[in-house]
Formats: structure tokens, C-alpha cells, sequence
């Protein structure tokens, strides 16, 4: 893989993480996909603001996570 297709990679992969990190799916992705792709799923994630601002996600130890259910509706 080219560098800058690499960076495009990780950029993508980084998007996803905060997306997960305010407990919601990617559009377009599922539970297994993440796991797929070496991936949290919601609730595995926590977002913690620091002192100077700045946000830290963390990802949780399996024991402490949530219960993630999905609220996106039947179509």
C-alpha cells in the first residue's frame, strides 16, 4: 500500500472511531463489521474531555462496557 493510500486508511479508520466514540454504528457498517475490521463497537468507547479542553477516547475493558443496542429503525 502507497503512503498516501495508507494515510487515506488511517484517516478513514479515525472517523470511524469517532463516530463510535459517541455510540453510534458508521453509516453503512454493522457490529460484525467493526469486529471485522479490529474495531470497537458502541459502548466499548469513552470520551473524556480533559482539563485543558482536549478529548481522550478510551476503550473500555469488555467487563465495564455497555450494552450497545442499535436505535436505528427497520426499513
Amino acid at each position: 500500500m502507497c503512503l498516501a493510500c495508507e494515510q487515506g486508511d488511517l484517516e478513514q479508520r479515525w472517523e470511524m472511531i469517532e463516530v463510535i466514540s459517541h455510540g453510534r454504528l458508521p453509516e453503512g457498517h454493522t457490529v460484525d463489521d467493526l469486529r471485522a475490521m479490529g474495531l470497537p463497537v458502541p459502548g466499548e468507547l469513552v470520551r473524556e474531555t480533559q482539563p485543558d479542553g482536549s478529548i481522550l477516547i478510551k476503550q473500555v475493558a469488555p467487563s465495564e462496557a455497555t450494552a450497545f443496542v442499535c436505535d436505528t429503525p427497520d426499513q
